[in-house]
Formats: structure tokens, C-alpha cells, sequence
């Protein structure tokens, strides 16, 4: 049945939403495709609804082309698998809990692993069940702090979430390709420009882990890559450390006036003048105090301790105490730990080590990989308007452990020794990760082998972001008039304009219209009889159907004007060559 906007459910603006940041947000909001309910929380309307259906349909045929079969669980979900993960505590803040009549905890859920886990565990008990690939397509919740850019980053969002469970780490591997290779699938039917970088593998370990990033100037994502092939987010770069140096004929440590040097570009220039030097930032010392917030709610204190060339950047941090929250240590810390004498903190000092375990304080102190044994740092000497040069790690002072969270920057070397890299920035669509047996341990998924012995089952998780990617096809597919859709997602296959108040112009419009619908094209017929030509041409052009066939003014020659929004192009010809051309 032909869709028509005569009586459709659709409302379109002329003006901008007020909190939209992006193109996307503001083109989905006043083309009619969604609505703001709440901060990071959209309605959605029936031609939203038709895009992110077109999407999930093509997500749908290639996850059933890798073999895999759809569920579909609650969102609203006990605490007791969650309590048995470990995640309701490490979740923290960023999930929504809620209690029902009777004070038993719930929880919305931000994502399934568990409830994968517990639905195979009930069902299967053997190796000749296995492997085993089910997927859904659900709503997830997650209560985030700064909610912004529309559907890039919102409380409530769509995701599709696929796990495999197989009896070996060779099943695993195999699992985990052909999810791979349907991903690559989806993203190009989608018309998706992406890069597939090596990312974090986060609390849970695992052996590999990889994300589908699609590069934009609005992704919240920073990747690096190189020219010989590698790709990673910043968050998995892995620095490289420089060799272990000898400690012979090094100079031993000097303290020295540093008077109102309380940064790195004041120190440098003050320690250059006293010592008569060509010191830089790189040769100085940064350390950084944490304090860390643990999901049990303790909190702990830790320096970290980076060239002073280098920023700590804030994904690394996270990654890297992740479940801990961490943020710069108050001024109560300090008044709690005389011996850190802010802006002249080191690790050492004349009467013995400051941070670490056997230090004074017993403040653990971590390093980036390059401060390495034998290299020679001006660092605080812990007395106010002092520093020390010539102080060497390895020799003089000692860490806990290294951390690596200092920036990335072009022209770092690629850990692969595959040349520098560059910096990007993009967003995340897709992610696969090899789980590995963690929630199969903790939940106690086991199937008896074919020596009729418990083995522990490995699993694989595969999420996709839909209503991201509608958004991120939203901001790839526009222009200054509106959106433009690819045919592949757009809500309807041809948008049939009648146009002026011509009756033959409506009679042959609604013929053209069914004859579309009976070549079997999905038309939206614009057959509001009282609205201008300029507002249904303008609504058209911001609703984003690619193909648009007018008739108006050469109706009664039998002609319509037929554009292509993603080329421009607009051609004049006769009804049915235009309806023969959109049905070829």
C-alpha cells in the first residue's frame, strides 16, 4: 500500500533543535525521524523506525549467513548474575538499578553477557552441542553522565550483541573469523567506511579483542595507525621501551635551588640557566597523584610518574584502573601526606625512597615504559622550590610497576615496528572480543567432552551499535538541504511529489505512485493537497528518500522531473520512461 504524507505521521521543522551538536541529531530531529524525550532518551517515529528496521534486516541475513540464531531477553534483569560477575559493584554509576514492590534489585541491562552464559548453561550440556552462535537485537541502558550528540552517546540505545560458545580455543578462533568477516559484510552493504584497529580487552582479559571504527571529526574515538598496517585505539597502544642502560660512570644525584619552577615549562627554563644546559621537557620527570575511588567504594592514593613531554590521557587512565575511578588527588590528600610536597614531588629524596612500597609514604608508584633502568631524570627533590638532576631510575629510585597512559602522538613509533603512526579520530560501530571462558568459569558453563570430561565452555562477543550507525550514516549522508540516505537503509525506495494545484498533476502522481508500489517499490506520496510546492519540495529534500519523482508543471504533457538526491542530478523526461528507470 503506497505511504501517504497526506495522513502520515509526520511533522517536519524548519529550525534546529536547541540542544543539537551535530548534523546528525539536528537532520533526525527536524526531518521527523525522532524526538527528544529526555537527556540521551528519543522517541522513535515511523520513518526512524523504517531506517533502523532496513538496518537491523541487514544485520539480521548476514548474522543467519555466519550461522548464528536470534533470542531475544528481557532488559529488565535480576541482580543475582550480575552479583555473581562481580559487575553490579564494578558497573558503579553507570547503571540504572531499581528495586520491584517486594525490595528485590533489578537492573536495566547495559549489555547480556550473563544472561547469554546462564541460557546456554540450562540448555546444553555436551561437546556435540557445540559451537553455538545466538545473537539479539535489544534496547540497552546505560546512565551516562554527559549524555550528548543526539544518538551517538545516549542513555537508552540499540545494540545488536552476538556470543559463540564453543568447546575449544581452535573453535573459538573459527567463531570469532566468521563473525569478523559478517561484520565487514554488514559495514559495507551499509556503505560504512571503517577501520578495524586492536583495542583494549578490558577487565575480563581475554586474547584478542577488536574494534570497527568509522572515521569521523564527531567520533569520541582517537585510533592510531601506520603506514605499514597498524591500527589500534589509543587505549591498546602499547609503548615502546627503550633497552636498559648501564649505570657506570652515571653522576649521582644533585638537589638544586629551583625557586617558583612549579611547572615543567618553568622548570626547564630555570634548570637551563642555572646549569648552564640545553635541557628539554622529555629530560624531566612528571609525577602525576592520583586518587583512585574502588568499586567497594575504598580509596586509594598512587603517582604516576611520565617524561614531562607528555599529558596522561584520560582514556588510557580509565582503562588502566578500570574498575577504579580515578581523579587528581584533593588538597585534604595532600595536607594528608606531608612528604608530597606539591609541585616538587619525586621518589626520591636525600633521607631514602618516597613512593613505592618500602618508600616513606607507601604510596605505590607507577612508570611510564620510558623510564627505564639507567636513563637520567630532573625531577622534585620533595622540598619545596628544589628539584634533583641527575637522579636514574633503576639506581637511585624504583617503581611498583609501569603504566602506560602518556599521550599518543604523530610520529610515534608503531609497536610493530611497522614506522609512525598518525593520529585519527573515529567512532565506534562494532566490536568483537574473544571472551574466552570468564563468565563461563564465574557462571559455572561446563559440557562434557569427548572423553566424557568437564571442560569449561569459551566464548566470543560481538556487538554492533545500530542506532549509532544510523546516526553515523546520518552524518555521512547529507547536505545543506537535508539528509540523503543510501538506498540500501532509506525509508522508502522512491518519495512520488505531486505538485501545484493541477488536478491531472495529483491523478498522474497517484497513478505513478501505484505502479511503483505494484513493481514493488516502497513510495511515499506526497499528496497533501493544500501545501505548497516549495514545502513539499523542501521536505523532500530533507526527509533524504534518494529517488524523487515530481510531476507538476509538465503533467500535462505527461512529464515529471526526476532527481537523484545523491548525485543532484534533475531531469526532465515522460512519466513512464521515469517509472520504467526507478524500476529497472
Amino acid at each position: 500500500m503506497v505511504t501517504r504524507l497526506s495522513n502520515y505521521f509526520l511533522r517536519t521543522l524548519r529550525d534546529d533543535p536547541a540542544d543539537a551538536e551535530v548534523t546528525s541529531h539536528k537532520l533526525l530531529v527536524r526531518a521527523g525521524y525522532i524526538r527528544r524525550a529526555a537527556p540521551g532518551i528519543f522517541t522513535w517515529l515511523p520513518l526512524g523506525l523504517k531506517v533502523k528496521g532496513r538496518i537491523e534486516a541487514i544485520i539480521r541475513e548476514e548474522m543467519g549467513n555466519a550461522g548464528a540464531f536470534e533470542v531475544h531477553f528481557p532488559a529488565l534483569l535480576p541482580r543475582d548474575p550480575y552479583e555473581a560477575s562481580g559487575r553490579w559493584t564494578t558497573y558503579g554509576d553507570g547503571i540504572f538499578r531499581l528495586q520491584d514492590r517486594k525490595g528485590a534489585d533489578y537492573l536495566l541491562a547495559p549489555t547480556h553477557e550473563e544472561m547469554f552464559t546462564l541460557l546456554v548453561k540450562d540448555l546444553y550440556s555436551s561437546y556435540k552441542d557445540l559451537p553455538l552462535t545466538i545473537y539479539q537485537i535489544q534496547d540497552k541502558y546505560r546512565d551516562e553522565a554527559r549524555p550528548r550528540a543526539g544518538l551517538l552517546r545516549g542513555r537508552e540505545f540499540t545494540m545488536k550483541d552476538a556470543y559463540s560458545f564453543d568447546a575449544s580455543d581452535a573453535g573459538l578462533e573459527r567463531s570469532y573469523q566468521a563473525q569478523r568477516d559478517a561484520y565487514e559484510r554488514i559495514f559495507q552493504r551499509l556503505g560504512m567506511e571503517y577501520v578495524i584497529v586492536n583495542a583494549d580487552n578490558g577487565l575480563m582479559g581475554g586474547a584478542r579483542s577488536e574494534e570497527f571504527l568509522h572515521p569521523t571529526a564527531v567520533g569520541e574515538d582517537t585510533f592510531v595507525r601506520s603506514a605499514g598496517g597498524y591500527a589500534a585505539n589509543v587505549e591498546a597502544y602499547v609503548t615502546t621501551a627503550p633497552e636498559a642502560r648501564s649505570f657506570d660512570g652515571l653522576p649521582e644525584p644533585v638537589i638544586y635551588d629551583s625557586p617558583n619552577t612549579p611547572t615543567i615549562e618553568t622548570l626547564v627554563a630555570h634548570t637551563n640557566e642555572v646549569l648552564d644546559g640545553e635541557y628539554t621537557a622529555a629530560d624531566t620527570l612528571k609525577n602525576v597523584v592520583l586518587a583512585l575511588t574502588h568499586p567497594d567504594g575504598t580509596r586509594e592514593l598512587v603517582v604516576v610518574g611520565v617524561p614531562g613531554d607528555r599529558e596522561i590521557d584520560d582514556k588510557r587512565l580509565e582503562v588502566a584502573f578500570a574498575p577504579a575511578e580515578a581523579e587528581p588527588a584533593t588538597a585534604e590528600d595532600f595536607e594528608r601526606n606531608p612528604l608530597l610536597v606539591k609541585g616538587y614531588i619525586g621518589p626520591w629524596s636525600e633521607q631514602g625512597a618516597i613512593l613505592g612500597e618500602e618508600s616513606a609514604t607507601g604510596i605505590r608508584y607507577l612508570l611510564d615504559p620510558r623510564v627505564a633502568d639507567g636513563t637520567s631524570w630532573i625531577t622534585g627533590a620533595n622540598i619545596d622550590q628544589k628539584h634533583v638532576h641527575s637522579l636514574v631510575a633503576g639506581r637511585d629510585f624504583t617503581a611498583d610497576g609501569t603504566i602506560d597512559v602518556a599521550n599518543v602522538r604523530a610520529g610515534d613509533p608503531a609497536p610493530d615496528g611497522s614506522g609512525a603512526v598518525e593520529l585519527a579520530r573515529g567512532m565506534e560501530i562494532g566490536h568483537v572480543f574473544q571472551l574466552g571462558r570468564f563468565f563461563a568459569e564465574t557462571l559455572g558453563l561446563k559440557v562434557l567432552d569427548e572423553n566424557g570430561k568437564l571442560v569449561t565452555v569459551t566464548m566470543g562477543s560481538y556487538g554492533i551499535g545500530v542506532t549509532r550507525i544510523l546516526a553515523a550514516l546520518a552524518e555521512l549522508n547529507n547536505d545543506y538541504k537535508g539528509l540523503v540516505w543510501p538506498e540500501a537503509i532509506a525509508p522508502f525506495d522512491v518519495h512520488v511529489v505531486a505538485a501545484g494545484r493541477d488536478q491531472l498533476a495529483f491523478e498522474l502522481a497517484e497513478k505513478a505512485a501505484a505502479d511503483l508500489e505494484a513493481a514493488g517499490k516502497d513510495v511515499l506520496y506526497d499528496d497533501r493537497p493544500k501545501t505548497s510546492p516549495g514545502v513539499k519540495f523542501g521536505d523532500a529534500e530533507l526527509i533524504g528518500v534518494p529517488r524523487v519523482l515530481v510531476i507538476g508543471r509538465g503533467a500535462a504533457d505527461g512529464e515529471g522531473e526526476l532527481w537523484d538526491r545523491r548525485s543532484g542530478e534533475r531531469e526532465t523526461l515522460p512519466i513512464a520512461d521515469a517509472i520504467a528507470r526507478l524500476t529497472a
